[in-house]
């Protein structure tokens, strides 16, 4: 069965939703948070007559549930889907239309027009159409927008730890319409090497742990090429890591008692965090056995796990299908090197996959989604729903 789709209600949303700032303030010190905008999407679902949840994750920082209750009228009975979408953006410096919305040559600008505001217009859309065709549904749609996906994820984590559960998540991260079936993880680590401070003139007193880092460095650069050349993953390639901030040092004429240095691992479907640390404290025990003076740490201070799930799942034959159908072919199947809140959802129990629409400018000074690709996911979404909660 296909739902039809209000154009025109999906496309003012979406550009009403532009136009709210939303910025997450932890990556920009003035950013506005998600209460003006969840207030609004909270509007919206209790204007389609959804039980609206919205509570403040952090000060600021909000998440919204609206629950479409199936025949089940929310006691469980049938299966059960969650859509999800995150409320917040990266930052506008550089843009010269951050909050426009507006729409030239089918496409629609703006800060998270397609990261990812046109998801949530498309959820919203599909909402609405399913609750105007009068259709009622076994099992119960939970619609989800969340606070903070472009920081550290409090916005998911909260919805699960509040026991917010579905037995299948669709994730709407922006994928040119392709179904994700993986993406990969990291683990940020902090390595530190301690020396010894003395004058520059000192040579027989001072340990210089900033030179002692340089030989973590060389070896570090081998692993990162021995990952590379791992058996690569048929979805997301291979692991990496890089070197992000170094820090050592107080002053020109003094040994560095302590450099610190930051490193980045992205991880494949099937790594840990304990083999990862591993990888890297084996450096450090080579080095210290060929020189005693040799002294450092390593600490993973924050990971976020890959994620995959398999292509026989029932929602990504699901999705698959109702592609197929609004696309007149079948959806390419894709893997994505960044990381989303589909590993919470999946780490949760529920079966996961990212569908989401087509656009340009992650993250950069012109961002624009497509606005037929966002109609295309709506319809998609609607008919998943029909067809997953009617089994």
């Amino acid at each position: 069965m296909t739902i039809r789709i209000d154009e025109e209600y999906l496309v003012s949303t979406l550009s009403r939703l532009v136009q709210i700032n939303s910025t997450n303030p932890s990556l920009s010190p003035d950013g506005a948070g998600e209460a003006e905008i969840a207030a609004y999407v909270a509007g919206l679902l209790r204007d389609l007559g959804l039980e609206v949840t919205a509570w403040e994750v952090a000060p600021g920082r909000w998440n919204v549930v609206g629950r479409l209750a199936g025949k089940g009228r929310g006691h469980g009975h049938g299966r059960s889907l969650l859509w999800n979408a995150h409320l917040d953006t990266v930052g506008v410096v550089g843009m010269a239309e951050p909050f426009s919305g507006a729409v030239r040559d089918g496409r629609l600008y703006g800060r998270g027009s397609q990261d990812m505001k046109g998801s949530l217009a498309a959820m919203l859309a599909a909402t609405q159409a399913l609750v105007q065709s009068g259709l009622e549904l076994d099992g119960d749609l939970l619609v989800t927008a969340v606070a903070d996906e472009e920081h550290s994820s409090i916005g998911a984590d909260d919805l699960v730890a509040k026991g917010f559960h579905a037995d299948a998540a669709i994730v709407t991260e922006p994928t040119d319409l392709a179904v994700c079936l993986a993406h990969r993880g990291f683990i940020w680590y902090d390595v530190e090497t301690f020396g010894r401070a003395a004058h520059g003139s000192r040579y027989r007193e001072g340990i210089d742990a900033n030179m002692h880092m340089g030989r973590f460095l060389a070896e570090l650069g081998k692993l990162e090429a021995e990952l590379r050349a791992r058996p690569s993953h048929p979805l997301v390639d291979v692991p990496s890591l890089h070197a992000a901030t170094l820090h050592g040092g107080t002053e020109l004429s003094v040994y560095a008692a302590h450099c610190r240095l930051q490193i980045e691992r992205r991880t494949v479907p099937g790594e840990i965090v304990e083999s990862a640390t591993a990888e890297l404290q084996g450096i450090i025990d080579r080095l210290s056995t060929a020189d005693p003076t040799f002294r450092a740490t390593v600490t993973p201070t924050f990971s976020r796990p890959p994620f995959a799930v398999n292509e026989t799942a029932d929602i990504v034959q699901a999705v698959s299908q109702a592609a197929q159908t609004r696309l007149g072919r079948n959806p390419d199947v894709i893997g994505q090197l960044f990381w989303t809140d589909a590993a919470i959802f999946a780490a949760a129990g529920m079966e996961t996959m990212l569908i989401g629409p087509t656009g340009h400018g992650l993250h950069s000074a012109e961002e624009w989604v497509d606005v037929d690709s966002v109609v295309d996911l709506a319809v998609i979404l609607a008919d998943t729903a029909v067809n997953y909660l009617s089994r």
